[in-house]
């Protein structure tokens, strides 16, 4: 009879009954597809709520504690597509290119579907941006038949981001992992953890280590949040991350991860990609459709090779964009009826060609070496210059480098002065004059192990006054005794070699094995030679 009184008084007060909301909770815990370890710890939690009053500030917690554990899926799964004819079609009508990466996700599916088991690979996608690393991860999701969701790691500092914070604090909730497992409502979705190459860490934890447990095939089975308390199974999940430079990345997270390398495109590559994908994408935007506009083929080359000087197509797709704009405006303001893309009309549009000045810099020079280097955003060639003066003997290196280049600087300067006396130059030439090497642009930093060839060379020349061919560029580390050493991002550097329309490039002899990897379209028309010393170096690089 008093519980019913109660229950009267609280309904004309308009306050909720703890009790038939505890009947509720147990309710839904009979349906819940659940281990018996998190059925348990509900029912104690939704035991511990019932016997709580309403007005104590715990039993909001309580509340919104046992309401994420309901809304976890803990069981829940969709049903994954194991039909590899589908999945090729779909990466190849996503993504033009990129075999090693379609290559490796339908190895992921047959292994799954002949063995049964769930392969916990983490596939992690590095390449410089704009390369379609994300949109990749889409495809996959697609292909699979998986739900998709994005975790953007970008800056995240926090531990409590991944793993959750304790129940017991203010304003406490779930890590980033638990919340997007709500959001898709299934326990095996592709998990995308964007930009895992730009977490950082501070006073609150390191990122990076929390990640450790996620991404470990070993141990993601039983992943533990602060806030849930109990074991969450993460072994169905399909983690892809994608970063733009692994030296940032701590080595054990790398280890526990399958490195996928997104390198940069070839021009063919870009102008099938902007042909099939780009044009038709801000054609949608901007409200055109075939009978406005057509592209001619060599108007597309000229916007790739004169306007963008990138490793990836964002800057493309802008091009393409702005040309587009231009377009639509003219349409609706009936200056034309349809628009044909073509050279003329580009230059029109967007103005003098971005680098068209440096296909003139490719001429013989004294003490100006063309060397090739990576960055995280695709390759670059350097122009190396040295400069000799009256002076006493110093030496000065400018140009952003840090301790590696500058080292290689010192190391190319000292094989030269054991090989001056060849070039018939005096033994007190040295302490009489100064050396000033620099490398532009002086406001970029630059730093990296494969310089040491081009500077050495650079200091010979200026200091012999034999000029050095301008058609040729180079890559490669050098010993004080004079060997070159070998170097990484070959695709990439040459691929720079080729946007500025270089000749030749000399290579250590024992990169051999990367370059017979690469495609034809990248060596094709450039002369590729290999070097063992700095000897070969000089007889091909300086001016009989």
């Amino acid at each position: 009879v008093l519980r019913e009184q109660i229950k009267v008084i609280r309904e004309e007060l308009g306050e909720t009954n703890v009790e038939d909301e505890a009947d509720e909770f147990m309710e839904k815990l009979k349906n819940l597809k659940a281990s018996d370890e998190v059925k348990e710890k509900l029912k104690k939690e939704i035991s511990r709520f019932q016997t709580m009053g309403n007005q104590t500030p715990e039993s909001s917690v309580l509340r919104t504690y046992i309401e994420t554990m309901f809304e976890v899926p803990w069981e829940e799964m969709s049903e994954d597509s194991t039909d590899l004819d589908h999945a090729q079609q779909v990466l190849d009508r996503d993504h033009y290119g990129m075999e090693k990466v379609k290559e490796r996700v339908l190895e992921y599916l047959a292994a799954r579907a002949m063995s049964g088991k769930k392969d916990a690979a983490i596939l992690c996608l590095v390449g410089p941006p704009g390369t379609g690393k994300t949109s990749i991860a889409r495809s996959i999701a697609k292909a699979t038949n998986k739900k998709y969701i994005r975790l953007s790691l970008g800056g995240v500092r926090d531990e409590s981001e991944i793993r959750g914070h304790r129940k017991t604090y203010v304003g406490a909730m779930p890590g980033r992992i638990v919340e997007a497992l709500k959001k898709v409502k299934v326990r095996n979705p592709l998990m995308l953890l964007d930009e895992i190459d730009k977490t950082g860490k501070d006073q609150r934890g390191d990122t990076a280590s929390a990640l450790l447990e996620v991404l470990d095939p070993e141990q993601n089975e039983h992943f533990t949040d602060h806030y849930l308390e109990v074991a969450l199974n993460l072994s169905d999940v399909l983690f892809v991350a994608t970063a733009n430079d692994l030296s940032t990345i701590p080595r054990p997270l790398l280890d526990r991860m399958e490195i996928i390398e997104v390198s940069s495109y070839t021009e063919n590559e870009k102008y099938h990609i902007a042909n099939d994908y780009l044009v038709k994408k801000q054609m949608e935007a901007n409200g055109l459709n075939d009978t406005q506009i057509h592209w001619k083929e060599d108007a597309l080359r000229f916007l790739i090779t004169d306007y963008t000087r990138e490793a990836g197509v964002r800057n493309l797709e802008r091009r393409i964009g702005q040309v587009s704009r231009k377009v639509t405006r003219d349409i609706y303001q009936k200056k034309h009826r349809k628009v044909t893309i073509t050279k003329k009309v580009i230059k029109d549009y967007l103005g003098r060609p971005v680098y068209e000045w440096e296909k003139d810099t490719l001429r013989d020079h004294v003490g100006i070496v063309h060397g090739l280097a990576w960055t995280a955003v695709g390759g670059v060639t350097l122009k190396i210059e040295v400069n000799v003066m009256p002076g006493k003997g110093a030496v000065q290196v400018t140009g952003s480098l840090g301790n590696v280049m500058k080292e290689s600087a010192q190391i190319g300067l000292s094989y030269v002065r054991s090989i001056a006396e060849n070039y018939g130059i005096d033994s007190g030439y040295f302490e009489k004059h100064d050396i000033h090497l620099h490398i532009p642009e002086g406001a970029v930093p630059k730093d990296g192990p494969s310089a040491g060839i081009t500077m050495a060379l650079a200091i010979l020349s200026a200091i012999t006054g034999i000029p050095v061919r301008g058609d040729i560029a180079m890559t490669g580390e050098i010993t004080l005794r004079g060997k070159v050493l070998p170097i990484g991002g070959l695709k990439e550097k040459l691929l720079a070699a080729k946007t500025v329309g270089v000749k030749e490039v000399l290579v250590p002899a024992r990169n051999k094995r990367n370059i017979v990897e690469l495609d034809e379209e990248i060596t094709d028309g450039m002369k590729i030679t290999y070097v063992e010393d700095m000897n070969e170096v000089i007889e091909h690089a300086m001016k009989k």
